[in-house]
């Protein structure tokens, strides 16, 4: 099997994140850690020993192959100016979050008013920009990262704050798959670290989902948004209380994390 670079890397990944090295790999398949090095190394593997690996690691292949193609995107960010094109463009805007989304030429056409030079002219745009590669039959590859996000404070975040944000948020989330809960405390600055660090864990899991779920047909998914957020903070009729020594100073703006998409 050849050209297995890609995947032997994706693999090597899997690995690190569950902590497994080659002498555990070697035990679960009954060969010699000098087997299993040699499969790394040489780089050429018949399907049943990649699948053997996979299974080690609790994967399939179709996984193993969307890891080495997320593995192989460089594109984490754009740049201030290219999103400001974009959210200048409202079509375009939507068209990026739509192929951010795995939908594919023909599903955008048939679900939203765009006609079909426009549509063509926009991920042209957007393959400029490095966000796809536009291919024959009107097809595309995305050449993001599951890592790939607005720019915080950006223009397109900027955007979706003002335009979106408040009718996500007046929602009254009481469906099966909804969730809202807000909670108030008071925490040190450690628990607070450890607060972030699980909130950057969850977002990560979205991700993570958002990626093995790419490849469904589009009437098996359905849109959905993550926001998290924290912050110092007093409801400010509560703040009006305090005496006038004790009042708090001006906080910063809020910050959240909201990866609706990858």
């Amino acid at each position: 099997m050849a050209a297995t670079h890609p995947l032997l890397a994706a693999l090597q990944r899997y690995l690190k994140r569950e902590g497994l090295t080659y002498s555990h790999v070697a035990e679960r398949l009954a060969v010699s850690e000098a087997t299993v090095k040699r499969l790394f190394s040489t780089e050429r593997l018949t399907l049943d020993r990649l699948d053997a690996l996979c299974a080690v690691v609790g994967i399939d292949l179709t996984e193993l192959a969307l890891e080495a193609r997320e593995g192989q995107a460089r594109l984490t960010q754009l740049t201030a100016e290219q999103e400001g094109e974009v959210v200048r463009d409202e079509e375009l805007l939507l068209v990026s979050v739509l192929v951010l989304n795995h939908w594919r030429f023909d599903d955008i056409l048939a679900a939203y008013a765009i006609e079909e030079n426009t549509l063509v002219r926009k991920l042209a745009a957007l393959d400029r920009l490095g966000v796809i590669e536009l291919l024959p039959g009107n097809r595309v590859r995305l050449k993001v990262g599951r890592d790939f996000a607005w720019l915080p404070g950006g223009p397109i975040e900027t955007w979706f704050e003002r335009h979106a944000l408040g009718s996500f948020l007046n929602a009254g989330f009481h469906g099966e798959r909804e969730r809202r809960r807000f909670s108030h405390g008071m925490l040190s600055p450690a628990s607070r670290l450890r607060l972030l660090e699980r909130i950057d864990r969850l977002c990560q899991e979205f991700a993570e989902l958002h990626a093995e779920d790419a490849s469904l047909p589009l009437g098996d998914r359905e849109g959905a948004c993550l926001l998290v957020a924290t912050r110092r903070w007093e409801p400010p009729v509560f703040d009006a209380k305090r005496r006038p020594g004790a009042r708090r100073q001006p906080l910063t703006p809020p910050s959240a994390t909201s990866p609706s998409t990858p």
